[in-house]
């Protein structure tokens, strides 16, 4: 029997790159997307002392050619396709009043359309070998999070195009995963874009008190595995996911509690 082939955009950090070894350590050929050329060689470089047989492909897939490149690249390479990941993500922390307007744009371009453009043109290789599609989204993709109106309103678009697209091809084969890892101990927040678009640097979250991205990579992989339509991580994710359908003027004033000691520097949980 041929191995499986996972394609993983964004796949040099974080959740990406722990889906990586994860996958990898499964049986699954492995291709990454980056855009950094020394992260996606360090990766790489990971997989295949791992034993992983692997292809790195520098690709920003929030450009639509790049996408297209990067899903025929592994094609190519490997034979055919099984998995696609949609991984590749940026988040902000500014309150929409002082946000630039390019930072909300940005957001939509890599979060959203990078996964449009990325299933769009694995979808034909999927339908044929019956495979997944997975959506790394977010528990802002289901409560509105403040100080992160770009990232929530991405993720709320990620959503809503997954489930659609999966009733579209309920009766065809291929299986669609939406995953939300909830609080993670990941670095998109270092690198989440200011009000200016620049990186904020440091974050303003216990990372130690979180999911590891190991633990996340894990649980993505049995959900695949499984072919589950929904996952949904960490017992404080699943709570606020909770409380926004039955209490939602609480939820409001505990998340804005919450950012509120974000924005006095206080570290939470």
């Amino acid at each position: 029997m041929p191995a499986l082939t996972v394609l993983i955009t964004g796949g040099t950090s974080g959740i990406g790159r722990a889906c990586a070894l994860a996958f990898g350590r499964a049986g699954y050929q492995v291709a990454i997307t980056g855009r950094d050329a020394a992260k996606l060689a360090d990766t790489a470089a990971a997989l295949t002392a791992a034993g992983i047989t692997n292809l790195a492909i520098r690709a920003d897939v929030g450009d639509e050619a790049a996408a297209e490149r990067a899903v025929q690249e592994t094609v190519a390479r490997f034979g055919g396709l099984d998995v696609l990941l949609n991984n590749a993500g940026i988040s902000m922390r500014a309150r929409f009043q002082d946000a630039d307007l390019e930072v909300i744009k940005q957001l939509m371009q890599t979060n959203f359309f990078g996964t449009v453009f990325s299933t769009k043109f694995a979808l034909p290789h999927l339908l044929r070998s019956k495979g997944s599609i997975v959506g790394i989204s977010s528990i802002a993709g289901y409560r509105g999070l403040p100080g992160r109106t770009g990232y929530s309103a991405s993720k709320f678009a990620m959503n809503g195009f997954l489930e659609a697209l999966r009733t579209e091809l309920l009766d065809q084969g291929v299986h669609v995963l939406t995953a939300a890892p909830g609080f993670t101990a990941s670095n998109i927040r270092n690198t989440a874009l200011a009000a200016d678009g620049s990186a904020q640097g440091e974050s303003p979250r216990d990372e130690g008190a979180m999911m590891s991205s190991e633990a996340v990579a894990d649980e993505i992989l049995h959900a695949v595995q499984q072919r589950r339509r929904t996952l949904t991580l960490t017992g404080q994710g699943k709570f606020v996911v909770l409380l926004n359908k039955l209490l939602p003027g609480l939820s409001d004033r505990l998340v804005l509690n919450h950012f509120r000691k974000e924005e006095k520097g206080v570290n939470v949980g």
